[in-house]
């Protein structure tokens, strides 16, 4: 028989892994949102993106989620001309992160939401567990 209390818990571990890793990545994204190339007319930093994935944890019989990829956006990148810049090209156009605040912003508050509410199902799960050692002690 599998413990449903214990499933709670193990998925939702695999969902604050998730989250974890995609705020990493997020505040990845948000450090390097001015990054420019190396050179003049190098790319610059690229953003990622996290995909998830869903697996069966065949431990407790259900659903998982995990992290499926880490990709670079294929977005294009933005230019602007500023030739004193050393990373501008022989036009004095300087490419810049396909990186935006906002977005990443979205998705930090998103991400950081589903790992609050995936720990709170944990103390939950962990509260009726002593619940229930109580109970049987009485």
């Amino acid at each position: 028989m599998i413990d449903p209390l214990l499933t709670a818990s193990r998925l939702a571990s695999a969902g604050l892994e998730a989250q974890s890793l995609r705020m990493r990545v997020v505040s990845e994204n948000l450090a390097n949102a001015q990054s420019t190339g190396d050179a003049p007319g190098a790319d610059p930093y690229a953003r990622k993106t996290v995909t998830f994935k869903a697996e069966l944890d065949r431990a407790v019989g259900a659903a998982s989620v995990r992290v499926r990829d880490i990709d670079t956006d294929r977005t294009p990148f933005r230019v602007e001309h500023d030739p004193s810049n050393p990373a501008a090209d022989q036009n004095g156009n300087v490419k810049l992160p396909n990186v935006n605040a906002l977005i990443e912003m979205a998705d930090m508050r998103e991400a950081n939401r589903s790992y609050e509410a995936n720990l709170q199902v944990i103390k939950q799960a962990r509260a009726m567990v002593a619940s229930v050692i109580d109970l049987l002690r009485t």
